[in-house]
């Protein structure tokens, strides 16, 4: 794709990173076929392709975005199926990156938008808001149904998104888990030591995923550590266009994770929620700017691994494989095609006994997308009963998952149980049966 940035332009670091993706772009059109809302809407300005049109055309011109421009960009799910389809290796994830920044920096939102936006950036990064949030929210939930819904995919209101907040709110919510600087020592010959990501939403809502990852780590020799002073990974309001925040919280973590390497050494930096994994992996790129933090933070993201990764090269004891149990496993968009983690997880299931079913149509995202399920409720829904579908064509007993937020979003639409990928395999390994979300 052909380019006309000003040499001014192209001294900004993130314009010349622009440019390079953009000239990489052949207009093929293959990431249109991979799309869930170009699937869904058959609009070309609703496809990855026609997105990059968009986003070129705003850059270039270094004028505010129009309404027309952000309808589009903000219907991205930033699953990022685009990528993994793309022959030319365009770097989609970084491009629509800078044209929510751009957004969020030029374009004024209508109010009631700017109010739940605002809102979820500061709720959902701080488990003790959010866990008051959900509590705020049992309470309002048995009204969610007489709110009115909105059938304008262009244009959803303000109470058709808290009718969609409200509808994935839990109606009971956990024991906390256990505290940010928390040690969990090995049982018998210690062979590791590893730092596990706290994590936000996914600590209120469900805090028996990381039991259940420390479970079978120090079951297997590893030492876990819940960082002290751990902040948000940043993924949430880095899709919402919030750089700024994202990269204090990035700072953050890096101290925080630099401080444990220090005090004992760590092996790597696990994840339980694939979507943050995608962006603590992409740390070194985020601050890539920054003397300061750029090559601590290269050193962060070449630790981060997806929990699966790394279980993956443990030899894990199996004292009761679970060869009756039917799993469906939906792969999350942040780990497919984020991280390119596709056959591991299936790979571990299938070891521990169970009988691992593929989702037709395992490449298209269930809606959920961070805070797409609240924000593009119409869309999000129509995908998640899309998947839904699909995972019923395999009549699951059970259905695994690598993220909170998919395991959210799918459980809100079927009665078969959703666990982390992670539970099932603590229960092969001598763990208990996981509760489902």
């Amino acid at each position: 794709m052909k380019t006309e940035f000003s040499l001014a332009q192209l001294a900004d670091p993130d314009i010349a990173e622009a440019d390079k993706i953009l000239r990489a772009c052949v207009h093929c059109g293959f990431c249109t076929a991979t799309c869930p809302t170009y699937v869904l809407l058959g609009d070309e300005l609703d496809s990855p392709r026609g997105r990059i049109y968009l986003i070129k055309e705003m850059l270039e011109s270094n004028k505010p975005p129009t309404a027309d421009v952000v309808k589009h960009i903000d219907r991205c799910l930033s699953c990022l199926a685009c990528m993994t389809t793309c022959p030319s290796g365009v770097n989609y994830m970084h491009l629509v990156d800078q044209a929510r920044a751009r957004i969020e920096k030029d374009y004024t939102r209508p109010f009631w938008d700017r109010l739940i936006r605002e809102a979820l950036s500061w709720m959902m990064p701080h488990p003790g808001m959010f866990r008051l949030g959900m509590w705020a929210a049992r309470i309002v939930r048995p009204i969610a149904g007489l709110l009115p819904g909105s059938h304008d995919l262009a244009h959803p209101t303000f109470l058709s998104r808290v009718k969609a907040m409200l509808a994935l709110a839990p109606k009971h919510l956990p024991e906390r888990g256990p505290d940010s600087g928390t040690t969990f020592p090995a049982i018998g010959t210690k062979r590791g030591r590893v730092a596990l990501l706290h994590g936000c939403a996914q600590q209120v809502l469900a805090p028996r995923i990381n039991r259940a990852a420390i479970n079978l780590l120090t079951r297997h020799g590893i030492e876990v550590v819940l960082a002290a002073d751990e902040a948000c990974c940043g993924a949430l309001i880095h899709h919402l266009g919030r750089d700024t925040r994202t990269l204090e919280y990035a700072r953050t973590n890096i101290k925080a994770w630099l401080a444990e390497i220090e005090r004992g050494g760590l092996d790597a930096i696990l994840v339980t929620t694939s979507g943050c994994g995608t962006v603590i992996k992409d740390y070194g790129y985020m601050l890539r700017e920054d003397p300061a933090f750029a090559a601590s933070a290269a050193r962060v993201s070449a630790l981060a691994k997806d929990i699966s990764e790394y279980v993956g090269d443990l030899e894990l004891s199996v004292p009761r494989p679970q060869r009756d149990v039917v799993v469906a496993y939906h792969s999350a968009c942040s780990l497919q095609h984020g991280q390119k983690v596709t056959r591991l997880p299936k790979e571990l299931l299938s070891k521990t006994g169970f009988v691992v079913k593929d989702i037709p149509e395992s490449h298209l995202c269930c809606g959920s997308a961070g805070t797409y399920n609240i924000l593009q409720p119409d869309i999000a829904t129509r995908l998640r009963d899309r998947k839904v579908a699909n995972i019923a064509a395999v009549k699951p007993d059970m259905i695994a998952a690598g993220n909170i937020g998919c395991m959210v979003q799918i459980a809100s639409g079927t009665e078969v149980p959703v666990v982390h990928t992670i539970e099932l395999l603590d229960w092969a390994t001598g763990g208990p049966r996981p509760a489902s979300t």
